[in-house]
């Protein structure tokens, strides 16, 4: 064999721990990528807004989401070259997880050998929730790319190379690109500071890292103080951590920690250090993001896991090399396990990729209303904020009377659009024969503000239910005048 074919062999075999985990995730992610003609809620968010002008766009971060502010941009962007509906809404988010699952091998095979690369990436390509949203409208996968590979520089800037400062401006540059796409990526820097606390690395190291870091706080504090403003309006929903939500860390930090001691167990003194470095950086990124948020949660309810989905890869990690371990002296334990896995991963590979993965279905829902609705009918959003059921379907939402709005979201640089005060939704709530409601499912909580409290007065005084229909996190009801079903 010639030079140039033992180094072209070389390098394609450098190459295996990265590529083939983005090969897998790719597959997976073109797989099913319509979700069976669905879409929810929040991705319809994404779809309406980014459909905006440049301006009006400009206008909405002003007064919310200015955490998704670069997202948005990127997926007016997406759809100025290609209007291609739910593959374009999604495509860049399967690209991203592509990227991701290629890091994460790209880190595993720097410090525990390519096998070890390999089959992290593999793991972290195969988890349900990676392949959840990798196939989701909105920025999660791409800010889960951003970290991962913010995470391989980190690798390498800390690593014996001599180029060092090259390392630490890609670390810097990729992990602010994260943090403008959603600012809780800043919290790996915590869980990077405590790889190099438990490393014990030299002072030289602490330095380039503390100007790295201060650089990528520096370079998100703007949105961070706009979204500051923004947190009441954006996160209002959200309540404190729960017990299940606190158990579900526990069992997740636990199983990381055991992979991580089952890896340090046993092995060779080479692999052994390989390991350890391994788990220095996997057990802070897959614990320090997301325990800091909940406890955050506590006092301000921020927490939602997909807002610290890169935390996966650092249960992907230690997942793979204990799993290459195994396939070198357990290969009976080893093939069980993955036969097991894959028979756990199946059905939610199939559900994922289904409406009923999601909290609701505004395609569904849109088309339940074009089927129930006459031209000219009121209608009322219980509460305002699900007017984004229709706002991405403009063919009907523009037969109805909105009945309660105001000013539309472009007009008012909203979200879902500002409402009338109550005695207008009255007056004319009170002028229509034949309204449709769009309701939560039965069970939600009710909001307790003055325009839906009249709402749901007038329509049980003054009208008549004539029929009702349940679509996937929703109701679409039908009411009339006395007489007029």
């Amino acid at each position: 064999m010639s030079r140039a074919n033992f180094e072209g062999v070389r390098t394609a075999r450098a190459l295996l721990p990265a590529a083939v985990p983005a090969a897998t995730a790719l597959a997976l992610g073109l797989w099913g990528i319509g979700r069976q003609d669905s879409m929810w809620r929040d991705e319809s968010v994404t779809y309406q807004v980014a459909h905006r002008s440049l301006g009006d766009i400009w206008g909405l971060l002003h007064h919310i989401d200015a955490v998704h502010g670069l997202y948005y941009l990127l997926m007016h962007a997406v759809f100025g070259l290609w209007d291609g509906g739910l593959t374009a809404l999604r495509l860049p988010s399967v690209v991203a997880t592509v990227l991701a699952a290629a890091a994460v091998g790209a880190i595993g095979a720097r410090l525990a050998g390519p096998r070890t690369g390999t089959l992290a990436g593999l793991i972290f390509a195969l988890l349900p929730i990676t392949q959840m949203y990798a196939q989701e409208g909105r920025s999660y996968a791409l800010v889960t790319a951003g970290v991962t590979w913010s995470t391989y520089f980190f690798v390498r800037a800390t690593g014996t190379d001599t180029r060092r400062p090259r390392w630490w401006t890609a670390y810097a540059l990729t992990l602010g690109l994260a943090c403008w796409l959603h600012e809780f990526a800043a919290l790996a820097l915590v869980a990077h500071g405590l790889t190099l606390w438990w490393s014990k690395a030299p002072r030289p190291v602490w330095r380039s890292w503390t100007i790295a870091a201060a650089c990528v706080t520096a370079g998100v504090a703007p949105l961070a103080v706009v979204s500051a403003g923004q947190a009441e309006a954006q996160l209002g929903w959200l309540g404190r951590p729960s017990l299940s939500m606190w158990l579900q860390f526990l069992a997740v930090a636990a199983a990381g920690a055991l992979l991580c001691r089952l890896l340090m167990g046993s092995g060779t003194s080479k692999a052994g250090a390989g390991a350890g470095a391994l788990t220095r950086l996997a057990l802070p990124l897959l614990i320090a993001p997301t325990g800091l948020l909940m406890l955050i949660s506590l006092v301000k309810p921020w927490y939602v896991d997909r807002y610290v989905l890169y935390t996966m890869a650092g249960l992907a990690l230690p997942a793979g090399a204990v799993l290459s371990r195994a396939l070198t002296t357990r290969r009976l334990w080893a093939c069980l396990s993955i036969a097991a896995a894959v028979a756990v991963l199946v059905p939610w590979s199939l559900l994922v990729r289904s409406p009923e993965s999601r909290k609701d279905d505004v395609v569904a829902i849109a088309h339940t209303v074009q089927r129930t609705a006459h031209p000219g009918d009121g209608v009322l959003f219980m509460p305002s904020r699900r007017r984004e059921w229709l706002l991405s379907y403009p063919k009907v939402y523009d037969r109805l009377d909105d009945l309660a709005l105001a000013k539309s979201p472009t007009a008012s640089r909203t979200l879902q659009g500002t409402e009338f005060p109550p005695p207008e939704i009255r007056r004319r709530v009170l002028g229509a024969d034949r309204i449709i409601a769009l309701m939560d499912p039965e069970g939600q909580p009710l909001d307790p503000f003055p325009q839906e409290e009249v709402k749901r007065q007038l329509l049980k005084r003054y009208f008549e239910e004539c029929g009702r229909t349940q679509e996937r996190g929703a109701q679409i009801v039908v009411y009339a005048k006395p007489g007029g079903c």
